[in-house]
């Protein structure tokens, strides 16, 4: 069977059945000269239910899951169902300490400082509110921070009198020593706890985490990332990014149903934090950060199989589709007049995610007329203070270089008549 022959198959297969794993390694075996061609995506986007209503451009808040993830996620649901109280009093914890190991080895950190949590807002949330502060402590954010963690800070700020000092992130800064600088300003002897984004959320911007971390250390100050973009969208190993904390949502670019994410903490500092809710004294390490009462035990066993659909795919293999089709649009719009792009050019520095806006249009009616008379969907952000005015842009593996062309003609249209 030759390759055009096997794709028309598996399409019309993908219309009625998830793509299998054997299928999928199947095709990329026979794609292996040539990865990049549209045939071998136009398969992978067989696997996906996509509705027909508009184009899907904001996938940062979701990943829907492939079909055979989806699929594998109901069986879980139904096993766990029909075994009730015994999976959950006799299997539940190995199973989930099994899974935790296979995210472990993802993060390339040891399985004794990585636990399963709910969402990157309970990882970082959990490391601020149980932080030992002391009254007059400081903690460095950026406005271009995720809003979640913000709140927490100011949280922690009215209930324990510390001091937070915020900055703002260049969208197009000239190179990493002038980022460095930015935080290494806002440092005094007081500071101690630094959040910093790997990839900025509104903008895709990805910063040099390794040598602010660095920077940090050399101040005494500790350094907590907020993956929740990074994590299964561009590969690194978290230790390498020299944090000390690290958390992350999987239901974005690990395509995880709903309800997990992971918290990292560098194993000596496990005994620091307070944890969300009280565990047993006699419990120790990380354990102790992750009792949160009965959760939806049927999701941590879909970890499984998403991790199992992303490493037959190859992280390296996505990594680069995702940057090619973010840098196949925004180079077609960067250089028209009144188009503003709020994401660095340099394919290093972002990765799927990127920010766009029009001159003298509004944030939400560029998203609104871009959904009602493009049929595209996002999400808009109206950042001002932060220089963020635009609609975040987060294609998946499964969109085409043509719907991205209707977005840049869009862009080009709305621009023209700005």
């Amino acid at each position: 069977m030759d390759k055009r022959t096997f794709i028309k198959s598996l399409t019309a297969a993908g219309a009625t059945l998830p793509l299998s794993l054997a299928a999928l390694a199947d095709h990329i075996a026979r794609y292996a000269p040539e990865p990049h061609t549209e045939e071998f995506w136009t398969t992978i986007r067989a696997g996906y239910r996509l509705k027909p209503d508009y184009i899907n451009l904001e996938n940062g808040y979701y990943n829907i899951l492939p079909e055979q993830t989806l699929e594998a996620f109901i069986r879980h649901v139904r096993e766990v169902n029909y075994e009730g109280a015994y999976y959950m009093r006799t299997v539940q914890y190995d199973r989930k300490k099994a899974v935790a190991a296979r995210l472990a080895a993802i993060a390339g950190c040891s399985p004794d400082e990585l636990i399963i949590t709910r969402n990157t807002t309970e990882s970082l949330d959990m490391i601020i509110g149980g932080y030992p502060w002391n009254p007059g402590d400081e903690a460095i954010m950026a406005l271009q921070d995720y809003g979640a963690m913000l709140q927490m800070f100011r949280q922690v700020q009215r209930r324990h009198n510390i001091v937070c000092k915020t900055l703002s992130i260049p969208n197009h800064p000239k190179d990493d020593d002038e980022l460095v600088a930015l935080y290494e300003k806002a440092i005094t002897p007081k500071t101690r706890l630094l959040m910093l984004s790997h990839m900025v959320n509104i903008t895709g911007h990805i910063l040099p985490v390794r040598k602010i971390a660095d920077m940090a250390h050399r101040h005494g100050v500790e350094v907590m990332v907020d993956g929740a973009h990074s994590f299964a969208q561009i590969r690194h190993n978290v230790p390498d990014l020299g944090c000390d904390y690290y958390g992350a949502s999987l239901h974005k670019w690990l395509s995880v149903p709903l309800g997990a994410g992971i918290l990292y903490v560098k194993k000596d500092l496990t005994d620091k934090i307070w944890p969300l809710l009280a565990e047993a004294e006699s419990v120790k390490g990380i354990a102790r950060l992750n009792h949160t009462g009965t959760l939806p035990v049927h999701t941590d066993l879909a970890i499984n199989d998403a991790i199992d659909f992303y490493q037959t795919l190859g992280p390296e293999r996505k990594e680069q589709r995702l940057r090619y089709l973010q840098q196949y649009w925004t180079t077609k719009v960067r250089n028209i007049p009144g188009v503003m792009v709020n994401t660095p050019a340099d394919p290093a520095r972002s990765c799927a995610i990127a920010n766009v806006g029009i001159k003298g249009m509004p944030p939400a009616q560029l998203a609104t007329t871009l959904l009602e008379k493009y049929n595209i969907y996002t999400v808009a952000i109206d950042l001002p203070q932060g220089n963020v005015q635009g609609c975040r842009i987060t294609p998946n593996v499964f969109n085409t270089p043509e719907e991205l062309d209707t977005l840049a003609a869009a862009l080009k249209e709305l621009a023209q008549k700005s």
